[in-house]
């Protein structure tokens, strides 16, 4: 059985994730914070182990603590300013990884939309078997 292999990078390219095998978990988040640094309506990732994980090329990492007391990592491209990936205090076996970095339309749907509470009416995450949570 081949592994999937996906690759995900910034915009002009400096700053390359490459992931072995299936993400462990995709995700939505609609909180303010995910808005602000994805600079959309709401922000989509997925995570894979870490030891399935490549990183290449620089990142600027900045650091934040979440409404729920939960920190995290960001790195982005010092040349072009994509977030690329970040990593959850919380969970230091697993990388997030920007769904839109890999530039695959295909990429499989999520399996949670957290702080739906947050979500702007007009967005509809749709999908068969995700979880919800406000």
């Amino acid at each position: 059985m081949a592994v999937t292999a996906r690759r995900a990078t910034c915009q002009c390219g400096q700053l390359v994730v490459a992931c072995a095998g299936d993400p462990v978990r995709i995700s939505v988040c609609h909180c303010l914070d995910c808005q602000k640094r994805s600079g959309s309506s709401f922000a989509a990732q997925a995570r894979f182990p870490a030891d399935k994980v490549t990183i290449t090329g620089q990142s600027h990492e900045w650091s934040r603590v979440g409404t729920e007391g939960g920190g995290a990592v960001f790195h982005f491209c010092p040349v072009c300013g994509s977030t690329v990936f970040y990593r959850n205090i919380d969970m230091p076996d697993l990388v997030a990884v920007a769904i839109g970095a890999f530039a695959e339309p295909g990429f499989a749907q999520p399996d949670y939309s957290v702080y739906e509470g947050r979500k702007h009416a007009w967005v509809e995450i749709v999908g068969d078997g995700i979880e919800r949570y406000a």
